[in-house]
């Protein structure tokens, strides 16, 4: 890696740390309505309050400024950096469109130059502080996606919109493989065109069929997120600029839109509930070291005490408490040891035997470890810097 690269990668990582989520959207093939839904879901979520940044990096079809009503609107830079447009206090947005002398010019650029407007997209553009990035890409699973699912990390995922027809169910098999095989969380599919509600009766007709895609999430092991409606209201949004959601009349769609925005939102909350539960069992640690005269004690079973060592999940070292153990008898110890809410024992020698009753009960063993006070062994382990010798025991 160059040191230009090398400059630019720290550039992206910096931007990157500054957004909340980043939700790129997807589609299997062109036409089903992928940017419609981009748009639209970067409105509804600034409408709730969040800071929103809509990136476009649908080279050769950035339709982003249109249906936001911002063509013709020019990026500025400021400090070396690109400054995004603003669509609302909200919510700022950022396309290739945006750098095109006018309508009618064409992109006609190969993947590696893709690739590098793309990388100064998200390293070069002062979004500031996000709580989410809506990123519209192509369809497919071409250079646009790929680099885009490369580049960024932490919380990220993808939506993918389709219509009902086999043809484009199809696809979408591919763009969640690609999803999975890049590591990118699948937040869940839409079903676009999904039957149109007669304006005169209120009878849905599925004119392209419907159904398809919440069968595929049950196939795939994905969340639906809901259905769109035809609706002539989406014609209009696109071609006035004016994003469907923030329509004054009430509409099938965007009521439909409404509930695909909470259920987006809702299941991205309990991922990230999960993720922190996870995270602190991995990390929330309370040490248990047997003690003689202070020291560790080479045999776990005859110390005089355990100090009980906690760590939050930031590594941080918490309060440390000794108590004296029950009388030695085989599997007391570690029934006590859990009771204590141990979640390690380290110790200088242990048998097979023991070590099994202590994993029964959840407790990780870390057996050689040095005579030391219990302090400076419970910071070596945590840091990783614990040196280990022979398993042995002195009893």
């Amino acid at each position: 890696m160059t040191p230009e690269q090398q400059k630019q990668q720290e550039a992206i990582k910096e931007r990157l740390s500054t957004i909340g989520q980043s939700i790129l959207i997807l589609s299997g093939k062109g036409g089903v309505g992928k940017s419609t839904v981009a748009v639209n879901l970067a409105v509804a979520l600034a409408a709730k309050g969040a800071s929103v940044g809509l990136l476009d990096v649908d080279i050769h079809g950035p339709s982003i400024p249109g249906m936001c009503g911002l063509k013709g609107r020019e990026v500025f830079t400021r400090d070396e950096s690109m400054v995004p447009v603003a669509f609302n206090e909200n919510l700022s947005v950022m396309s290739v469109g945006f750098l095109l002398g006018g309508s009618d010019d064409a992109v006609i650029w190969r993947g590696p130059m893709k690739y590098s407007v793309i990388r100064q997209f998200i390293s070069e553009v002062e979004w500031g502080k996000l709580d989410y990035l809506v990123i519209d890409s192509p369809p497919g699973t071409g250079d646009e996606p790929l680099t885009v699912a490369q580049l960024i990390t932490g919380n990220a995922g993808a939506v993918v919109v389709t219509t009902p027809q086999r043809v484009s169910i199809d696809d979408v098999r591919r763009s969640i493989t690609f999803c999975r095989k890049l590591n990118l969380a699948v937040h869940g599919i839409i079903e676009n065109m999904s039957g149109f509600v007669c304006p005169n009766c209120g009878e849905t007709i599925d004119i392209f069929d419907s159904g398809g895609g919440e069968a595929l999430c049950r196939e795939m092991g994905v969340p639906f997120l809901g259905r769109l409606p035809i609706d002539r209201t989406i014609v209009d949004s696109c071609d006035t600029g004016l994003p469907f959601m923030l329509a004054e009349d009430e509409s099938p769609v965007k009521s439909a839109f409404r509930e695909i925005t909470k259920r987006l939102i809702t299941g991205e909350e309990q991922a990230a509930g999960k993720q922190k539960e996870i995270e602190k069992e991995l990390t929330f640690m309370k040490l248990a070291i047997p003690l003689v005269d202070n020291k560790l004690s080479m045999h776990f079973g005859h110390c005089e005490q355990f100090a009980f060592i906690e760590f939050d999940e930031n590594g941080t070292m918490g309060k440390r408490e000794n108590l004296a153990p029950p009388a030695h008898e085989p599997g007391v110890l570690p029934a006590w040891l859990h009771e204590q809410g141990a979640t390690h024992i380290i110790a200088g020698g242990m048998g097979s035997r023991a070590q099994g009753l202590f994993t029964e009960k959840g407790i990780t063993v870390v057996v050689g470890a040095p005579v030391d006070s219990p302090e400076s062994i419970a910071k070596a382990y945590v840091e990783g810097t614990l040196t280990s010798g022979d398993n042995v025991c002195d009893h």
